[in-house]
């Protein structure tokens, strides 16, 4: 799957939040990138709404057209279309292994489900995209629990807490889903309603 592979902090600073967490590069300069990024912007309907898209691709690490089919996924499910697709994007096993501590950015936790780490279910998922559901248990491989980035997932387990919809067992750094997050229990910057306002269009 194509996905964005240029400088992180050079989208932050385009929309003005921190999609990596804690980049001091974008701290110390938190205004957009380029010889006119201290000029005014008119800011049209349009133009926030598509930084709100923008923001949520981002935050996530996925293109356009991936995410136009979360979009219309969660248009089909029952309840709110911006709750749905916040909930589908926070589903994705490469964002559960960043959001229970297991990698310190979601590019590290899609690279690690790439290079085939994990388990769910007792199955082999190398899917970033694979979608999680209530009561999965989400296990590292054995043999993986001996690398570098699992040593160092350990270690750390507990400085950035995870969220109450999962639970981080430290002893073999199992993940286990209670249930899937709802809206309150989101925290990534975004607007949903202005993504969906751009895309009802």
């Amino acid at each position: 799957m194509a996905r964005y592979t240029g400088p992180a902090t050079r989208k932050s600073r385009r929309l003005k939040v921190d999609l990596i967490g804690g980049d001091q590069a974008f701290e110390r300069r938190p205004y957009p990138p380029g010889q006119h990024g201290r000029g005014r912007v008119k800011e049209t309907e349009y133009l926030l709404q598509l930084q709100e898209k923008q923001k949520a691709r981002f935050t996530y690490g996925i293109m356009e057209k991936q995410f136009r089919s979360y979009y219309e996924e969660a248009n089909r499910r029952q309840g709110k279309t911006g709750d749905n697709l916040l909930q589908l994007l926070e589903a994705r096993l490469d964002n559960v292994v960043y959001r229970a501590g297991l990698a310190r950015t979601r590019r590290q936790a899609r690279q690690l489900v790439n290079h085939g780490h994990f388990l769910v279910n007792g199955q082999k998922v190398n899917i970033p995209s694979y979608q999680v559901t209530k009561f999965d248990i989400i296990d590292v491989k054995p043999k993986s629990l001996k690398s570098t980035p699992f040593i160092i997932a350990k270690e750390t387990l507990g400085e950035r807490p995870a969220p109450a919809w999962l639970q981080v067992v430290p002893s073999t750094l199992r993940i286990l889903v209670h249930q899937l997050p709802e809206r309150a229990q989101i925290d990534t910057p975004v607007t949903e309603q202005l993504i969906v306002e751009l895309y009802s269009k």
